[in-house]
């Protein structure tokens, strides 16, 4: 009898064993010349806008991601260092009409207004119906391409944020969607009929940090990694 419970559990063992790492949770491989800002274990580079520490609410790491329940507080988190021009790449998935975002060129004084990669459920949030408000637009102040590659909510979406020299270019599920020039007449005068018209210093390249946003709203990221492309 003794035997056969050792041979049940041995079998047993050897199913946990070969169980393999799901899609979901396991982390991608970070690019030769990026660094990871998230490989699905550490908050470590992540801070609360405001406080300077991780916050203790709302933001959680769960099944490789970092989450933000919905209603769960905790505010937006920046990264703990500031880039001028990166390749930013991440994933991600919002639950049903749900609003996020991802910012960059974040200065803390000014608190979390930057230029934003908006991150949307578009078929179901009332943003959606609005251009510059979609997935991918420059929010508030340009459009993303009509027929961007969105996938439905509860699908990962692969995002990339690029800027090299004055071009900004913003990339979902491996297409361009959005091309812009800082400092161009196209952005000052799209910025001059934005909520930002009135803001300094908007529109150009800054030093700033990366922000996820606090929408109040569920949203996942995985995969966050960077390549600073201000260092020779």
């Amino acid at each position: 009898m003794k035997r056969y419970l050792h041979l049940l559990a041995a079998i047993a063992m050897a199913g946990v064993v070969a169980v393999p790492v799901s899609a979901e949770t396991k982390s991608a491989k970070v690019e030769k010349g990026f660094v990871a800002l998230f490989d699905g274990t550490t908050t470590d580079q992540w801070m609360n806008a405001r406080s300077g520490k991780f916050p203790a609410k709302g933001w959680v790491i769960e099944d490789g991601c970092l989450k933000h329940a919905a209603k769960g507080g905790g505010g937006d988190i920046i990264t703990r260092g500031t880039y001028e021009q990166f390749d930013f790449r991440f994933e991600w998935k919002v639950a049903k009409g749900a609003n996020s975002g991802v910012k960059y060129f974040i200065i803390r004084e000014r608190g979390s207004l930057g230029h934003e990669y908006q991150v949307l459920d578009d078929a179901n949030h009332p943003d959606g119906v609005r251009g510059n408000h979609q997935t991918a637009s420059f929010y508030d102040v340009l459009a993303p391409a009509k027929d961007k590659p969105l996938k439905p909510v509860g699908e990962f979406n692969t995002s990339r944020i690029l800027v090299k020299g004055q071009t900004v270019k913003h990339f979902l599920n491996g297409k361009v969607v959005l091309t812009y020039e800082l400092g161009s007449d196209e952005v000052k005068a799209a910025v001059a009929k934005s909520k930002f018209r009135k803001l300094e210093k908007f529109g150009v390249r800054l030093a700033g940090h990366i922000l996820l946003q606090d929408h109040g709203d569920a949203v996942w990221y995985r995969n966050i990694r960077i390549r600073d492309l201000s260092k020779k």
